[in-house]
């Protein structure tokens, strides 16, 4: 007996198409970064689910994961710490809020401070 499938993510993420005019070399997915003069940041600090400890996190970044993860390096490099790039936003170990914030814009970006 076969399997009932209720959606998509059943089928394992395959999809079919009997469209045959479809261009599989076409990427909708490939996202541009913008200019850094059209992005718009927000900084936040958080210290949610880190046992307390305090992290600087720039959210709202649009772009290609690489040019996050260039952009999370020059700001790890200039405050001295650790951090992380995901999904759109940078993570800063500790609270560098005021110093990232000027370096962002110096460079271009606009960017706003969120929370206290």
């Amino acid at each position: 007996m076969a399997k009932k499938v209720n959606s998509l993510e059943d089928l394992g993420g395959f999809v079919f198409s009997t469209n045959k005019d479809f261009d599989l070399s076409s990427n909708d997915e490939a996202q541009e970064t913008l200019p850094n003069n059209q992005q718009k940041l927000e900084a936040h600090l958080d210290k949610k689910n880190r046992g307390g400890k305090v992290a600087t996190v720039i959210k709202g970044f649009e772009g290609t994961d690489d040019d996050l993860k260039i952009l999370a390096k020059q700001l790890k490099t200039l405050c001295g710490v650790g951090g992380s790039a995901k999904d759109g936003e940078i993570i800063i170990q500790g609270n560098f809020r005021d110093k990232v914030m000027d370096y962002l814009t110096k460079e271009g970006y606009k960017v706003k401070r969120v929370g206290g």
